[in-house]
């Protein structure tokens, strides 16, 4: 199938060249074109170009007029845990009233509840809810996503979810990445046997994962009153010999030592953040390891926020993820996200851009095939409302101005379609 799009307000993000991800100051530099034409054979782009360069197509072509609505690659957002079963309004108020998140976790909220709600959901109705937060996230302009598993904390459970998050891969037209999170929290049951349960992950978890072959990538929760650096190691390495690669929560709530623990086992991200300083920045320079920011969660639990700035000046390069969970960042709206980064992390319109198209696809290892309008790239796309420039994105941080989305060069989202069904 054959698509043009044309009567773009503009075309943002268009990369000549596959650049693997940007860092420091060229993360400002984000390249576009002024009323550009897009065309996509196979679900690929195979052209673009300002509009005196379009050539001629068919009427057999599929035209689609864009409006004078902006053109972006899909957002792809490379932290969520968005299989999970029910919800923590109530956790919600207890913040409200002043208690922190270590102290709800410790009464047997925050992971632990998840955890047991998850285990009371059947299989089916687990998929059910996620297919909620999945057509949710394409609506929002999402293309790509990595799912965690972690509510789960039992074996049996684990599974259920890398099971929900396969199946999502299999049925929607998203590009999903699946990673491995055991060690998300300890549980209840291992509560005065915290290394019986770092045992069970390695000795059980992760063969029982790998032989299904159900994730992509291992993670660990590397932080105060979580896991230690010995136990990430631990995870780390087992995981890594089944060939599960990894991504790291890390200082979230201190200076844990997470990302350089992180950067020394040849993690593609590093996310959270929260607490870095110079120390972490020198790990983070030149190892190839994504530092992943989150600023929903920041925001929704009142915390302090990545020093996003320092960490720019200092030739790093960011992304931004938008940690969709049910009781840190219940929002999996990049668009949002993007927003944040700008007011919150004081990051230019540009630099969040990249942070969560170019970079972004880099931390979940897609930056060949996603993140940017470049030819021989996947055709993951959303178009615009008609705007003024793509700043107006960020500035009008609560309104919906994604018009169309279009996934492997298909369109799977339209505004103007539920207009008329309606």
């Amino acid at each position: 199938m054959s698509m043009i799009i044309c009567n773009t307000g503009m075309l943002v993000q268009t990369r000549e060249e596959n650049i693997a991800f940007t860092a420091g100051k060229d993360m400002a530099v984000l390249p576009v074109i002024e009323n550009g034409w897009l065309l996509i054979e196979d679900g690929i782009i195979a052209g673009y170009g300002p509009p005196e360069t379009m050539p001629s197509f068919s009427d057999a072509i599929t035209k689609l007029d864009a409006g004078g609505g902006y053109v972006f690659p899909a957002f792809c957002d490379p932290h969520t845990h968005l299989v999970y079963a029910g919800s923590r309004e109530k956790e919600y108020t207890d913040k409200i009233r002043g208690l922190s998140y270590e102290e709800i976790a410790q009464r047997g909220g925050g992971i632990l509840n998840s955890a047991k709600l998850l285990h009371d959901t059947p299989e089916e109705e687990l998929f059910r809810q996620s297919m909620d937060r999945v057509n949710e996230i394409i609506s929002f302009g999402t293309g790509a996503v990595e799912i965690k598993s972690g509510y789960g904390l039992t074996t049996e459970d684990e599974l259920k979810m890398l099971r929900v998050i396969r199946r999502i891969k299999q049925e929607t037209p998203l590009t999903v990445r699946s990673t491995f999170l055991g060690a998300h929290a300890v549980p209840a049951l291992y509560r005065n046997n915290r290394s019986g349960y770092v045992d069970l992950i390695v000795n059980e978890m992760i063969p029982a994962v790998a032989s299904e072959r159900l994730a992509d990538y291992i993670d660990v929760f590397c932080d105060r009153g979580f896991f230690t650096v010995a136990e990430t190691a631990r995870i780390l390495e087992s995981g890594a010999r089944h060939g599960m690669r990894p991504k790291i929560h890390a200082n979230e709530l201190d200076y844990s030592g997470g990302i350089q623990e992180g950067v020394k086992h040849g993690a593609l991200s590093v996310d959270h953040l929260e607490f870095t300083g110079d120390e972490e920045i020198r790990a983070l320079l030149g190892s190839g390891t994504m530092p992943t920011l989150l600023p929903g969660a920041a925001f929704f639990l009142g915390m302090t926020d990545p020093p996003a700035r320092k960490m720019i000046e200092a030739g790093l390069p960011l992304a931004m993820a938008s940690d969709y969970n049910p009781g840190s960042s219940p929002s999996g709206n990049m668009k949002l996200v993007v927003s944040l980064g700008c007011i919150r992390l004081r990051l230019l319109p540009e630099e969040a851009f990249n942070a969560v198209t170019l970079n972004a696809a880099y931390a979940m290892g897609l930056s060949e095939t996603h993140g940017s309008i470049t030819v021989g790239k996947k055709a993951n796309l959303f178009i615009t409302k008609r705007i003024p420039s793509y700043e107006f994105l960020p500035y009008a941080y609560g309104s919906n101005l994604v018009e169309t989305v279009i996934l492997n060069g298909e369109v799977v989202f339209s505004q103007q379609s539920d207009k008329e069904s309606s």
